[in-house]
């Protein structure tokens, strides 16, 4: 009998601690997760608030002297370095937006070309 209650008790403690380690990996994962979520940023919505004034909603109104971005060949890192360091009269972004926000609205500018 007491050979059953030992073998029981290793048993309950090997599930007990199992479990543990399955409740902090769901913890984690929750936690990248989350982290992720906050990461992802809205390259449309920061050209809205920043590029529609002189380039207009679909890229091509040319306002104060702003480029075409409908008929612009350039690439997506030159598209970056132009919203980081400005051009002409356009401000530079390099002080007023995240790098990975000056990546989203290159990679959105991309899907206003013809």
């Amino acid at each position: 009998m007491k050979k059953i209650l030992f073998f029981l008790c290793i048993c309950a403690f090997i599930i007990a601690c199992g479990g543990e380690a399955e409740k902090k990996t769901a913890g984690k994962v929750a936690k990248k997760a989350k982290k992720a979520k906050e990461i992802v940023v809205d390259g449309v919505k920061i050209y809205k608030t920043y590029c529609v004034i002189c380039h207009g909603t679909k890229g091509d109104m040319g306002s104060n002297g702003a480029f075409n971005l409908q008929t612009s060949e350039l690439s997506v890192d030159e598209r970056k370095l132009v919203i980081k360091n400005g051009r002409g009269v356009m401000t530079a972004f390099k002080g007023i937006l995240k790098p990975e926000e000056i990546e989203a609205v290159a990679e959105y500018t991309l899907t206003l070309k013809k």
